[in-house]
């Protein structure tokens, strides 16, 4: 199925940048009139997308976010968020709540979220080649107020 629309973008890896990405996705499918419980889902999935990234993927370097947005006739977003850092060994283990390779504050919780805030996610990763995650939802469309 070809997607209404779509749109990509890339940005380095820092921190300051998490809070780019989940403004440009949410601004981006504000065009379908997601409900604010829906807006927030998306927005805290790519979050921890982008975390992962920035954490994880490219570790103590700087490296290339990459994200593709799609958006489809029966409401369903497609997110697509993906690295060429480190890739990850075990997705299995990966996604295992708490599970983390991070020392100090990390709670090992990123897989988990998007996973409670999509309907669908899908982890693809080699190591040494990057990782990729694809979440989707569906926005529901709601019925038009009664003019009554």
């Amino acid at each position: 199925m070809k997607p209404m629309n779509e749109m990509e973008l890339s940005f380095p890896s820092c921190s300051a940048n998490e809070g780019f990405a989940r403004a440009a996705v949410s601004a981006f499918i504000a065009q379908l009139d997601p409900t604010v419980d829906e807006l927030c889902d998306i927005k805290t999935a790519v979050s921890e997308a982008v975390t992962n990234c920035i954490v994880h993927a490219y570790r103590d370097s700087i490296g290339t976010v990459y994200i593709n947005c799609r958006i489809y006739e029966n409401g369903r977003v497609v997110v697509k968020v993906r690295d060429k850092g480190c890739g990850i060994a075990d997705i299995q283990q990966a996604m295992q709540p708490m599970f983390t390779t991070s020392e100090g504050e990390r709670a090992g919780l990123g897989f988990a979220v998007m996973e409670s805030f999509t309907d669908r996610l899908h982890v693809s990763s080699r190591p040494g080649k990057g990782t990729s995650v694809i979440m989707e939802k569906t926005i529901r469309r709601r019925p038009a107020e009664d003019e009554h």
